[in-house]
């Protein structure tokens, strides 16, 4: 709640969040709050994780790569080893969605371009199986 209270303070509100059916965003102080502030919540299908694919994969990491592999004694250590996590995830680490450069690179060569739009990287397309059935 403090970054969507910081993004109000900012004027900086979403018209809409998505989000899965965890606890977090099934409670009744963000249902209320989304509403008093006009945001929609946008609730991905039970069971369908692959509706928001990019934040699974986030997370997935951040289990993996942190919190799975430290015991935090208290609160403040919690903070300051998912700080240098997210630091080393969004500054250090390159990421294949990038051209498997670190964001700052990615940034480097953007801002050498006259802050164009970045070049989209074309991916192969997979083989699809043959099917009759039409998924939406």
């Amino acid at each position: 709640m403090r970054v969507l209270e910081r993004l109000r303070n900012e004027g900086r509100l979403p018209e809409r969040i998505q989000v899965d059916h965890g606890p977090e965003f099934i409670s009744l102080v963000v249902d209320q709050w989304a509403h008093e502030q006009g945001v929609a919540l946008d609730f991905i299908r039970p069971g369908k994780p692959t509706d928001n694919g990019q934040i699974e994969s986030l997370n997935g990491k951040f289990w993996d790569e942190c919190l799975n592999q430290f015991g935090f004694v208290n609160l403040v250590e919690a903070r300051e080893r998912i700080e240098a996590w997210r630091q080393d995830y969004n500054q250090e680490r390159p990421h294949s969605s990038l051209g498997y450069q670190t964001p700052a690179e990615f940034a480097a060569q953007a801002a050498a371009r006259g802050a164009s739009p970045p070049t989209p990287l074309a991916l192969p397309k997979p083989e699809l199986p043959q099917t009759r059935e039409l998924i939406l």
